[in-house]
């Protein structure tokens, strides 16, 4: 059976949790790649950003849906959740745009629970850890690759 150690890119391209978005946005266009980890100094993995969540920075800014019930407006999404949608809209750093806390994978976790992972948590860059340090990077191209080269499919 298949594992990350097999798919994995082992070359990442990583972003730290400083860099400007601009930046980030220019990396991934230049590689060609969908999202990539962010780490600290150590090279622990603190986030994960990728394409969709510039697009999210690009989106109008929605209000929260409400329910107008007589007078009263009732807010149908948290003051919180709503902040943080605008801070990721607003900001200007990968801390401030990225998914901090990012699903990990170890080098032994086998493909067919990373592709569960994805499609269930609806993720596309998945970092692989070894003794919490990044190792490899697993996208939906990897397990694309892997399924092209599996014998008898």
């Amino acid at each position: 059976m298949l594992q990350a150690r097999n798919i994995m890119t082992t070359e990442v391209i990583t972003t730290t949790p400083e860099t400007a978005v601009t930046e980030v946005a220019a990396l991934l266009d230049k590689h060609r790649i969908s999202g990539m980890p962010v780490v600290d100094k150590e090279d622990w993995v603190v986030g994960v950003i990728t394409q969709s969540d510039l697009v999210a920075r690009a989106r109008d800014l929605e209000l929260p849906p409400t329910v107008a019930l007589f007078d009263l407006r009732l807010f149908l999404e948290t003051p919180a959740h709503f902040k943080k949608r605008l801070e990721k809209m607003l900001g200007t750093s990968v801390a401030d745009v990225m998914t901090a806390d990012p699903i990990t994978v170890y080098p032994e976790t086998p493909v067919n629970q990373i592709a569960d992972l994805m499609a269930k948590k609806k993720v596309h860059t998945i970092p692989v850890v070894e003794g919490g340090k990044l190792v490899g990077v697993i996208g939906k191209i990897d397990l694309i690759r892997a399924q092209a080269k599996e014998p008898g499919k």
